[in-house]
């Protein structure tokens, strides 16, 4: 086991130096990092969201007007706490932005084998993101307002479609997989990504149907993801090495 878990670790290793820089730093918005990392799912055996998700309201049904009002009222957040924490949950850093969480600051150095798992399973959420966003390519909330979001109205936000808010499920899917793999952490991690979602119709980012379509996807990601030996075989990996991680964090010399 010794020798298997090693290999393991020196794997993940390499795959942190040569992809992108897994969970720490890999964006929410589908970013070049995460295509360029292989994931676990080959060509055709990952999910077609479009075929799983409701999509996004058709325009002037109820829920379409129901997402209206719902960017709209939200923007008197402004300034307030909670627009502060969905300003600061703009970042995709998930090990600082879930710490408290989590109960303790991943050092993603010493943690390979589970950085490289979240980089793989990321690499597999952002594909079939993706391909949902190019299927509907509907608009985000702010478009054509001039009410305040609490982030840059950049070209390349603009750009990328409203639904499904892949920031919601990359961090409702770390929300799942820490979860599984520290059960005893389950209850505020499962929490935190529930909140860091909707942290973006907070912001006015995404609709709150997008939102919704982002945790939808994450789950049904996560779910496939389950189905491959080689993802089983590596969550069981990094449950053992965060076990030991956290005994060595509770117990430094």
């Amino acid at each position: 086991m010794a020798k298997r878990t090693r290999r393991w670790g020196l794997a993940a290793s390499m795959a942190l130096v040569t992809l992108a820089p897994a969970a720490a730093a890999a964006s929410g918005r589908d970013t070049a990092g995460a295509r360029e990392t292989a994931g676990y799912l080959a060509a055709g055996e990952g999910l077609d969201l479009a075929a799983v998700l409701p999509g996004p309201p058709t325009p002037g049904s109820p829920r379409a007007l129901a997402d209206a009002r719902a960017f709209r009222d939200s923007r008197a957040l402004n300034g307030m706490a909670r627009w502060q924490q969905a300003t600061a949950d703009v970042s995709s850093d998930l090990g600082e932005r879930f710490a408290t969480a989590l109960g303790f600051r991943p050092d993603w150095t010493k943690l390979p084998i589970t950085a490289a798992l979240l980089a793989k399973f990321d690499a597999d959420r952002s594909a079939a993101i993706g391909s949902a966003k190019a299927h509907w390519q509907s608009k985000r909330p702010f478009i054509g307002s001039d009410l305040p979001i609490c982030e840059p109205r950049r070209p390349s936000l603009i750009a990328n479609g409203d639904y499904p808010s892949g920031h919601t499920a990359h961090g409702w899917g770390f929300a799942l997989l820490m979860a599984e793999l520290l059960p005893d952490r389950a209850q505020p991690i499962l929490a935190r990504g529930r909140d860091y979602g909707d942290s973006r119709w907070i912001c006015g980012s995404h609709s709150r149907s997008a939102v919704e379509g982002g945790y939808m996807a994450a789950s049904a990601v996560v779910a496939r993801e389950h189905g491959d030996a080689a993802f089983r075989r590596d969550m069981a990996a990094a449950a053992e090495e965060l076990a030991r991680y956290r005994t060595k964090i509770a117990s430094p010399r």
